[in-house]
């Protein structure tokens, strides 16, 4: 029942063709950045393609969620008991996102905005 703010989204013909041609030859798509995770996942086919879309998205990603269009994700590390947060443990898993919160800390990592980003494949 969480009620997300609404980002705008533009996503392109251009990106709808370079995002379905890596997919149909099987290439990794990568989301940077949870905005860019929630347009994507906002602007899906019924074929499980991205399609040009432009609009605002209020999508609220949170496990379980079964993703269509990215295989890997460049994100931040966010707060505890975010909604960003919950999105990175829907995408990544649970326990190996608090695996990477537990090195980061012990690594003295910098959280939030402006923060170190991991890479999950």
């Amino acid at each position: 029942k969480h009620k997300m703010d609404a980002e705008y989204f533009k996503i392109s013909d251009d990106a709808v063709e370079t995002v379905n041609k890596a997919k149909a030859e099987e290439h990794r798509v990568c989301a940077v950045g949870t905005t860019s995770m929630r347009a994507i996942e906002s602007a899906v086919s019924a074929e499980n393609m991205l399609k040009e879309a432009e609009g605002w998205t209020n999508l609220f990603i949170y496990p379980p969620y079964e993703f269509s269009i990215p295989d890997a994700m460049v994100t931040n590390f966010h707060l505890p008991k975010s909604s960003l947060m919950i999105m990175v443990c829907a995408f990544g898993g649970y326990d190996l996102i608090m695996e990477a919160y537990k090195q980061a800390i012990k690594e003295k990592y910098r959280f939030f905005a402006y923060g170190d980003a991991m890479l999950i494949i």
